[in-house]
């Protein structure tokens, strides 16, 4: 396994620049924003599809570090019920793809999205219990009439242009946001769709990581290396669901950590293991969103601790002992 980067914690420097730092820091491959809430700080598809000069530029300066360009982020809400919104971050993720196939990228990350109520809707409904009543018709609604709709057509114009994985990050506040969901939407879709596994929303949903890998196997298609710290004194009292801002950490029920600052070696080392077991061997793409401390001694405490907890050299083919 390689140890990855989602390149937009770097977003107030230049690529070259963003580059030569994470390739010191002993990054191997790259997971790089190509719009949608990741945005365009280092990758803008539409303009270096527009400008060949622009993109043979982009090309070089990836190549000079020699790290793998594993995937495009392009995390949105194409289903948005508010049509601009929505077509905001359709067009981004049609753009990443079109950019993803002159880069020779097969993987694409994203969300779901979430749709609202109904076709008057201003706002995405996120639904979390089957009743009212009517809580169970949305959601029968979002999934038969938009969602499944949308991602057969964007899956088909995916592999219309040399997509291989369309990874979609179990994220709550869109309609997959655990293992089940995704299932759902790939069992609808096709296996084009499969997971950006982040444990790290997982979590604090109270889903096991290990067990969750086991259940998705091969629909595996991406990993994000982030941890979450559950607070077990704020949870006693409110329970998971927390609304309140990322920054009030003292209060909040879990926030984002660092790997190894919400679990410990025990943990990531399992989790690792599984995944080789299920056969996923790609990248561990580091996301720092931890509020606690700054993204350099995050990226490189994540990076020591990675290193200690992925498994390098390829499955062996016997067992001298057996």
């Amino acid at each position: 396994m390689k140890i990855g980067v989602c390149a937009v914690l770097l977003g107030d420097r230049p690529l070259d620049k963003a580059l030569e730092y994470l390739k010191s820091a002993g990054i191997e491959a790259l997971e790089i924003g190509a719009g949608g809430y990741p945005g365009k700080a280092h990758c803008d598809p539409a303009k270096l599809l527009a400008d060949k000069k622009e993109l043979d530029n982009f090309k070089k300066t990836i190549d000079k570090y020699g790290m793998e360009l594993n995937c495009l982020s392009c995390h949105g809400n194409p289903v948005h019920p508010d049509k601009a919104v929505a077509k905001r971050f359709h067009d981004d993720f049609e753009n990443a793809v079109l950019l993803a196939e002159k880069l020779g990228v097969k993987k694409i990350i994203g969300f779901s999205g979430c749709p609202g109520d109904s076709e008057n809707s201003k706002y995405p409904n996120w639904v979390t219990c089957p009743w009212p009543e009517d809580f169970s018709q949305i959601l029968e609604w979002q999934w038969n009439e938009v969602l499944v709709p949308y991602w057969k057509k964007e899956a088909a114009f995916c592999a219309d242009h040399g997509m291989e994985k369309i990874a979609f990050e179990m994220h709550p506040g869109f309609c997959v946001y655990n293992p089940e969901t995704l299932m759902k939407l790939r069992n609808a879709v096709g296996d084009i769709i499969g997971a950006n596994f982040d444990p790290s929303h997982l979590i604090w949903q109270q889903v096991e990581p290990v067990a969750a890998v086991r259940y998705l196997g091969k629909a595996i298609y991406h990993v994000h290396a982030k941890d979450t710290k559950v607070d077990a004194a704020n949870t006693a009292v409110n329970g998971v669901l927390d609304n309140k801002h990322y920054s009030d950490e003292l209060h909040r029920s879990w926030i984002f950590r660092t790997v190894g600052y919400g679990n410990g070696y025990q943990f990531w080392k399992d989790f690792v293991t599984n995944l080789r077991l299920v056969g996923y061997d790609d990248v561990l793409s580091i996301e720092h969103e931890d509020s606690v401390m700054t993204t350099s001694e995050g990226l490189k405490k994540a990076i020591a601790f990675l290193k200690e907890c992925r498994i390098e050299e390829a499955k062996p083919t016997g067992m001298f002992w057996a």
